[in-house]
């Protein structure tokens, strides 16, 4: 009996079309993915840039009262949280955790939020990824 070489070999070339589809697909699901994660990461990084500009345009009213007006409005830390929070409360935005810091001119404003994304249960696991952005602000006066 004669076997034909073409019968040996014949299939083979499906279990290798599968494994394509696979590795294609996954790569479609990891982009759609990896570009819902960075929509979230600009939106947080626009929410805290806002909330970043409303506690820099907040000064501290007392210390202008009892120093003056130098070159930069007087910020203080609690200034700039209750601005903060103001900003996010009018602005509807839901952060998971955020804090506001001023060292007298500059404000930093550090928001987090945990978000799920497109195909999270197969690249997190079912986790939700989180999402931190870090925004300064600081309020010149002219002089």
């Amino acid at each position: 009996m004669r076997h034909d070489r073409d019968d040996a070999e014949r299939g083979s070339t499906l279990p290798f079309v599968l494994v394509c589809w696979l590795v294609a697909a996954l790569m479609v699901f990891g982009a759609i993915a990896a570009s819902d994660a960075f929509l979230e990461q600009q939106e947080v990084q626009s929410v805290c840039d806002g909330a970043a500009l409303a506690a820099a345009n907040r000064a501290d009213e007392a210390a202008i009262y009892a120093g003056g007006l130098g070159a930069a409005l007087p910020l203080t830390s609690a200034t700039a949280q209750v601005a903060v929070a103001e900003q996010l409360g009018a602005g509807g935005s839901a952060l998971d955790a955020w804090s506001a810091a001023a060292d007298g001119a500059e404000v930093t404003v550090r928001c987090t939020r945990f978000v799920d994304i497109a195909f999270g249960w197969l690249f997190l696991g079912g986790q939700q990824l989180e999402r931190t952005a870090v925004a300064s602000a600081r309020a010149p006066t002219s002089g």
